[in-house]
């Protein structure tokens, strides 16, 4: 059989023809492998080299090669013809051997030096950052949310009501936002659906943050995205990736399955790679996708998500350019880590499974306050030796050694932390949880303002409500330059994880191009409903971060969800107003 090969150029294709017979023939048409000799492209040989630009290499180059050219020239006094000299002059080679000492000490040193500063930590600065703020028709009000579950015909009567109760005392607002696979009639929970919304939230804060900067996708050199239980295939961060064109060596992660904590989780992966990599930005996107996770079931443990989770999400610039301090708003101080998955009340507290009919859903068990607390404890002992004043941490010593060595009863000493942070940014995962942290910590209604605002305003946001919480206390006006900002978060597995800040500068009132909380702040105040016991004159009930739009909505809510302890306690109602 005779062969014969036509290559065409222009379009890379090979035609191979075989000759069968006489009569007959085969053609057989393949795309050709390219020439790379002729394809090389300059800019990725560019970033080849690039790869070199590192500490070491530069202190061998620019201090190394020159110091060792110095002490061969001085050695030899700048006279080549003197070193046959040594051999027969006793003093000139004593003298030399002092000189040699002296710079090959001199050599060490700066080594050591050199050294010193080429492992130094990075700082690692937040250039600026941006939360997604929907459009009105994604609003999704109390009454919206009951008819949502209504309509869907897959609630019984029972939890129903169950619903309309949860979600009256979460904490939420008539405004939070919810997709459009949700609030569609029917909901039109699809691949599709969800798709599009990661798409509006994380390009849409995103765009934002570019706006902001002015910084380009393609001086991104670090992507990371974290999304709790939306990892479809391409990746999230692929198609932000894809949507902007980034640059082809870009250091890409995308973290899925690690719950409301993962945004501080990402902080730290993006910090460990800026102080391995100079010369960086480094992007942290952090949301949760909930069209595909909405239930539909009759769990009572599975339907507390459908009553506090909401749409949102948030893009974080970070930097480790020293020229990028000036026009920074913060810097990274510590980042500290609890990871208490090795208990299995802590790991089986939020468990994502299905229930008796094979619908999924998420799980919150009733243990999840206390479990949180648990964790946020031995983050706090974590914690504290690096932030804490030394007479806190003097007070919370002899405490405890009073109560280990002569087992006294004391109780525990629970340091101040008001003393070092100015701010709070604590996990909006719900009312209890707020509840509790701030009579665990002893924070004022100031100090958890920021979170119950977010909470009632936005809702739970997952991981992006930090940062939803922070925007608001700049929309404030409240953070000067070297206040310092607590985050703390809490998520499955269980997980406490904080990070602390340090504001580099003052963030005016009027600076609010990308804030959510823009043409909206001035209208909320902070709303004290204060419960007492007439017996023993304690509060055991209060609510705050109320909308001026919704005091009329909440205020009588709330009267509803407590009129049965008004009557089994005896107590009697205080109404304290504190306007903000």
């Amino acid at each position: 059989m005779n062969r014969d090969s036509i290559e065409m150029e222009k379009e890379r294709l090979t035609a191979e023809m075989a000759f069968k017979d006489s009569a007959s023939a085969v053609i057989k048409i393949r795309p050709r492998l390219p020439d790379f000799l002729q394809s090389v492209k300059l800019e990725y040989v560019k970033l080849g080299y690039g790869y070199l630009r590192y500490p070491s290499m530069i202190l061998m180059f620019a201090l190394m090669i020159p110091l060792s050219i110095v002490t061969l020239v001085y050695f030899t006094g700048l006279k080549w013809n003197r070193n046959s000299e040594l051999w027969t002059n006793q003093a000139l080679r004593l003298e030399s051997i002092d000189v040699v000492l002296s710079l090959a000490g001199s050599l060490v040193v700066f080594f050591l030096l050199g050294l010193y500063f080429a492992k130094q930590s990075r700082p690692v600065y937040l250039v600026d950052f941006a939360c997604y703020k929907p459009e009105d028709g994604r609003k999704l009000s109390v009454n919206s949310f009951m008819k949502v579950s209504e309509d869907s015909g897959a609630f019984t009567k029972d939890t129903l009501e169950f619903q309309r109760k949860i979600i009256t005392r979460s904490g939420l607002g008539e405004e939070t936002y919810a997709p459009r696979g949700i609030t569609s009639s029917p909901p039109h929970l699809c691949m599709e659906e969800a798709r599009a919304e990661a798409k509006a939230v994380v390009l849409g804060a995103l765009d934002s943050l570019f706006q902001k900067t002015g910084v380009k996708p393609k001086d991104i050199g670090i992507l990371i995205v974290n999304c709790g239980v939306f990892n479809p295939t391409p990746s999230v961060s692929a198609m932000i990736v894809n949507h902007y064109k980034m640059r082809t060596d870009i250091k890409s992660y995308n973290l899925g399955g690690m719950g409301c904590s993962a945004g501080l989780i990402s902080i730290e992966l993006a910090q460990n790679l800026l102080q391995a990599i100079p010369n960086m930005y480094a992007i942290v996107v952090s949301t949760e996708n909930i069209t595909l996770n909405w239930y539909f079931g009759n769990d009572r443990s599975m339907l507390l998500c459908n009553c506090i989770f909401r749409m949102g999400g948030a893009a974080v610039l970070l930097s480790n350019k020293a020229r990028d301090k000036a026009r920074s708003k913060y810097q990274l101080v510590h980042l500290v880590r609890t990871h208490k998955g090795a208990d299995d009340k802590h790991y089986n507290c939020i468990f994502q499974r299905e229930d008796e009919k094979g619908t999924v859903g998420v799980s919150l068990a009733r243990e999840l306050v206390d479990v949180a607390e648990e964790a946020l404890k031995t983050n706090i002992l974590t914690l504290g030796p690096l932030v804490l004043p030394l007479t806190e941490q003097f007070k919370f010593f002899v405490t405890l050694v009073r109560k280990k060595i002569s087992k006294a009863k004391v109780k525990p000493y629970v340091p101040d932390f008001k003393l070092t942070f100015e701010h709070f940014c604590i996990h909006a995962g719900g009312r209890a949880i707020l509840d509790e942290i701030q009579k665990k910590l002893q924070l004022t209604d100031w100090h958890m303002e920021p979170s119950r605002m977010s909470l009632h305003r936005f809702g739970n946001t997952s991981s992006s409500c930090l940062w939803y919480e922070l925007a608001y206390s700049e929309a404030k006006g409240r953070i000067s330059g070297g206040d310092r900002v607590w985050q703390i978060a809490l998520g499955s597995g269980f997980k406490c994880n904080s990070a602390v800040w340090r504001a580099l500068r003052s963030t005016p009132m009027n600076e609010s191009k990308g804030n959510p909380w823009k043409g909206e702040i001035d209208k909320y105040i902070l709303i004290l409903i204060l419960l007492l016991d007439t017996s023993k004159d304690l509060p055991f009930f209060y609510a705050s971060a109320i909308s001026l739009n919704t005091v009329p909505i909440c205020f009588f809510s709330y009267l509803h969800c407590i009129s049965s302890k008004l009557i089994e306690r005896q107590a009697f109602l205080r109404i304290s107003l504190r306007f903000q």
